[in-house]
């Protein structure tokens, strides 16, 4: 894997919106309506300009699959970022939901400094052949050399037994419309 840099934030966009289509968390804090693809689009946008910043965004050596990291510990406000993810993929209505949802997630996550593996995607063409478990193990190798933990939320029950085969341990649920399953990797 290597750093993803700013020339990559479109091929990270359509990697990451294309894997998450079908995601109940994002379909959940996007918008539905004609321009639910444009709006996912806009929620990768924001989520790839926040881990640049704050965080790391990788890229798998083939290009095939990507990687959105942030340490909460560094993040500082992003106002202009937000209005924008407000506007483009949210929509206004949905703002009291989406501030409650991610208030009860950041309850739920430890005051220490971690990594929080935000984003993992792989191209829908080429899942299920091994590029995301390399991405991901290589994650975790980066993780453990800053001696942080990884910690990360999926709404695909899924994809349970996949991070559980990479050592990853469920530690808590958040039930709104749909199940959010919080793991950690120590």
């Amino acid at each position: 894997m290597k750093k993803a840099t700013k020339l990559d934030k479109p091929l990270v966009i359509k990697l990451l919106a294309s894997s998450f289509e079908k995601n109940r968390s994002v379909n959940y804090i996007v918008r539905q309506d004609d321009k639910r693809k444009e709006r996912i689009k806009s929620l990768m946008n924001y989520s790839f300009e926040v881990c640049y910043r704050f965080g790391e965004v990788y890229i798998s050596d083939n290009r095939q699959a990507c990687a959105l990291v942030l340490y909460p510990d560094k993040k500082k406000s992003t106002l202009w970022l937000d209005l924008k993810l407000i506007f483009s993929a949210i929509g206004v209505a949905g703002i009291s939901e989406a501030m409650e949802r991610e208030k009860l997630i950041k309850a739920k996550q430890p005051l220490i400094p971690f990594y929080y593996l935000w984003f993992i995607g792989v191209d829908p063409l080429y899942q299920h052949k091994g590029i995301g478990t390399k991405l991901l193990y290589e994650l975790i190798a980066d993780a453990k050399a800053q001696n942080r933990s990884v910690l990360l939320e999926t709404s695909t029950l899924e994809n349970l037994p996949w991070y559980e085969k990479a050592g990853f341990k469920v530690y808590d649920e958040l039930r709104l419309s749909y199940t959010l399953y919080f793991l950690s990797h120590q």
